[in-house]
Parts: structure tokens; C-alpha cells; sequence
């Protein structure tokens, strides 16, 4: 008898320490048409249809402190030459896992289901319409300068407040069909979001286009007939020129309006690629991916950054008009014409602000509680999760959610370095 109990009590022993990788689950992706590109986090997984194998606590709560969990969020971008490339959130999260007691000891994700079947959409289909831009060798027609309750009057109806699962910001229409530009670090990892018009219409846009790099993103709402912005060369931008930022920072009322001027026009490496705006124009999170615009109702740049530091305020930078025709360019090869760029920096403040050129970079992960900013350097960069390209070099990271004590931590990018980073937050 007590030789059977022993028995029995190896058995469970056996069973409780038998790690969850022992009961692997299968992750499966497909698409129609098939044969598309699989990226994981950024990674080539392989193509579909797509299988592979995840250890069992991967989807599902993990049994036990020992168990394999999921310690980040995980998506997917499934790619095919021809077809809108879809982004999909694979994971739900963070969750906590508590011990019976009520300790908290970790927390984790787990995979949404075990199979996701994506319908690629054809790019001719999606990418319908006309994109106005305005060159700076006059092939547009000329318009004049509006009084301020004028501009607000008409580019206001263009302008629309984007919601995602656990972040928001502001987006405008660039197509009379419903293509909508925004900022990636809003749309990455949403497969749609809520597009708010000003006149309380509220439509569902697709997120079908994301370049984490340039930090531009393309949604796209069914319809016809939209208001739309004209787009505005850089080369066309003056420094001193007078502008508006149109958008929906939180805790303040949607659609309202900040003015200023434009206080530098050039390359920013600290912030990214492309060229940047800088402007004294009051922007603020949820401010992100709306317009900038001119005294002509013109669209000049993409409300991005905010250096918060101090000793400094009031410094707000917008990704020009011209990155986001470059990439429109990508989908309307014949509508949309080429843009020149610029090779200097126009003012010494901007060239002073942007330090020296960056010849190298490495790559940030962010993962953590979503929505919270990131600053880098004093500069305002986007919400977790997110992934940065840096310069080389050392840089003071800050994250910061509003609950909690701030999450500091200086790190050093080597060239073509990966460096993944998990803030956590104590509190204040």
C-alpha cells in the first residue's frame, strides 16, 4: 500500500514539473491568395500557409511559475507583391499572473487564438482616387492666404480623431475615397481603428499601410465624396511662415486648433528620417498624425514629436508633406509626382537642433503597457509597444504612463544593434 502512494505521489510530482513546451500548441496563418510573406515582430517566419509550434502556456493562463509564458506582445505583417499588406495583432496583454494568495509574480501574454485566415486586399482596389499635391514649381493652382477662421472652416471637415484598442491620436484625409494618413506609432498593431469625423460621423478605417521607419501610416474608410487636403512640396515652406496644428490632445476638446510659426525647415537625425518641421505651434500627445498646415489650407507636414525637457519648451516637429507624398507615390506611381529633397538643413537652428549627420543606427524595442510615451533624448517619439531606429551613441530613455513614477534608463546603440527594453513602472 504505501509503495502504491509513493507510486502515485512520483506520478504527480512527474506531471507538475513536466514543462509546457512537452504540450506544444500550433500557430497557423492563412491567406487568400496564399503564398504571402510571413514576418513575426519584424522577422521572417516563413510564408503561407504558415504553421509552427508554441509552447501550450503560449495560449492559454500558464499553470504555474514554471510554466513557458509569453512575455511580450507579438504581430504579424503578412506581405504579397500586388496586395495591401495586412498587420495582425496576435497577442492579447498584459495580463497579471496572481499566485493564490493574491501575489502578483509576473505578467504575460497569450496568442488571441490558434489560427488567423487573412483575405489580402488587391492595392488597386484600396488605393482608389486622386492625391492632390502642390509643387513648388507652380503646377497647382495658386491659393490665397485665409483669414484663420477661414482655415479652421475649411480643412476642419478632412480631419478625423483615430481611436485604437488602448491609444488615440488624430489622422486627415488625403484621397476624396477615404485614404487616411496618420502617424505608424498610432496604427502599429491595430488591424483597424475608430475614425471620429468632426461633424460626429463615425466610420471604421482599415489600417492598411504601416512604415514604422518614416513613422507614416495609411487607414482607409469606405466611402466617396470625402473632404480631403492638398499636400504641400517642402520646398515650398518658408521659415516664418505662419501655421496651424490640427488635432485631438487628450484631455482637451477634438478638433481644436493651435497656431504659430514655421521656426526651421531640414534634416532632424535625432528624430528619424526625412525632413522635419520645426514649429512653435502648441503639440501635444494626441496631436500626433494630424496636419500641419499653411495659411493656404495647404497640408505642410505630419504632427510628430514634442522635445520635452528642461529648461525648453514649446519645440514641436512635424514629418514633412513631402515623406508622405514619397510614400503615396508607392500606390499612385502615375497620379502622384516626384517631390525634390532637401540636402541641407534651411536654418542654423534646425541644423543646430539635429547635431551631426547620423551615418549609423541600431534598432530600440519597446514592449510594456501599451499606451504609455516614450521620450528619447527629450524628445517626445511615440507609445509602447513600439521600434525605433537610434544613432549610434548613448541616449537617455524615459517612459512615462501619467500613474506612475517615470521609467528611466540610459542605454549605448551599436551600429546595427538590437536592443529590446520592457519598462516597468513603480509607484509614485
Amino acid at each position: 500500500m504505501a509503495s502504491r502512494a509513493r507510486a502515485c505521489a512520483l506520478a504527480v510530482a512527474a506531471w507538475v514539473v513536466l514543462p509546457a513546451q512537452a504540450f506544444p500548441d500550433t500557430l497557423k496563418i492563412t491567406s487568400k491568395p496564399s503564398g504571402a510573406k510571413v514576418e513575426i515582430d519584424g522577422v521572417v517566419a516563413g510564408s503561407t500557409p504558415f504553421e509552427k509550434d508554441y509552447p501550450n502556456g503560449y495560449f492559454r493562463r500558464p499553470m504555474t511559475v514554471l510554466s513557458a509564458r509569453l512575455e511580450h506582445a507579438m504581430t504579424a505583417r503578412i506581405i504579397l507583391d500586388g496586395y495591401v499588406t495586412k498587420e495582425i495583432k496576435l497577442t492579447d496583454g498584459p495580463r497579471d499572473w496572481n499566485s493564490l494568495n493574491g501575489r502578483k509574480h509576473f505578467e504575460y501574454w497569450v496568442l488571441r487564438q490558434s489560427q488567423f485566415d487573412v483575405e489580402l486586399k488587391p492595392i488597386k482596389l484600396v488605393f482608389s482616387g486622386d492625391v492632390n499635391v502642390k509643387l513648388a514649381d507652380g503646377e497647382t493652382e495658386l491659393e490665397p492666404e485665409l483669414a484663420l477662421a477661414q482655415l479652421a472652416k475649411r480643412t476642419k471637415p478632412a480631419v478625423v480623431y483615430l481611436k485604437g484598442a488602448d491609444k488615440a491620436g488624430t489622422g486627415f484625409f488625403v484621397t476624396d475615397t477615404g485614404v487616411i494618413a496618420t502617424n505608424a506609432h498610432l496604427a502599429q498593431g491595430e488591424e483597424s481603428l475608430q475614425a471620429e469625423l468632426s461633424d460626429g460621423s463615425v466610420l471604421e478605417a482599415k489600417v492598411v499601410y504601416v512604415d514604422p521607419d518614416l513613422d507614416i501610416a495609411l487607414a482607409k474608410v469606405e466611402g466617396k465624396g470625402l473632404p480631403r487636403l492638398t499636400l504641400a512640396d517642402a520646398v515650398t515652406v518658408q521659415q516664418g511662415e505662419s501655421v496651424i496644428a490640427i488635432g485631438n490632445p487628450g484631455d482637451a476638446m477634438k478638433f481644436s486648433i493651435t497656431k504659430g510659426i514655421v521656426s526651421g525647415v531640414g534634416p532632424f537625425p535625432a528624430a528619424g528620417p526625412g525632413t522635419w518641421i520645426q514649429t512653435d505651434a502648441p503639440i501635444n500627445p494626441g496631436n500626433s498624425g494630424g496636419p500641419l498646415l499653411n495659411a493656404k489650407g495647404e497640408v505642410i507636414g505630419i504632427t510628430t514629436l514634442k522635445i520635452v525637457k528642461k529648461n525648453v519648451g514649446g519645440i514641436g516637429f512635424a514629418l514633412s508633406a513631402s515623406d508622405l507624398i514619397e510614400v503615396l507615390q508607392r500606390f499612385y506611381p502615375s497620379a502622384v509626382p516626384a517631390v525634390k529633397k532637401l540636402a541641407a538643413p534651411v536654418s542654423s537652428a534646425s541644423a543646430t537642433s539635429a547635431g551631426p549627420a547620423a551615418e549609423a543606427v541600431g534598432s530600440v524595442k519597446f514592449d510594456g503597457a501599451d499606451g504609455a510615451g516614450i521620450w528619447v533624448d527629450g524628445v517626445y517619439v511615440g507609445n509602447l509597444p513600439a521600434t525605433l531606429k537610434l544613432r549610434v551613441g548613448r541616449h537617455d530613455i524615459v517612459v512615462r504612463d501619467g500613474e506612475h513614477a517615470d521609467w528611466t534608463k540610459t542605454i549605448t546603440i551599436i551600429k546595427d544593434s538590437e536592443v529590446s527594453l520592457q519598462p516597468r513602472f513603480e509607484n509614485k
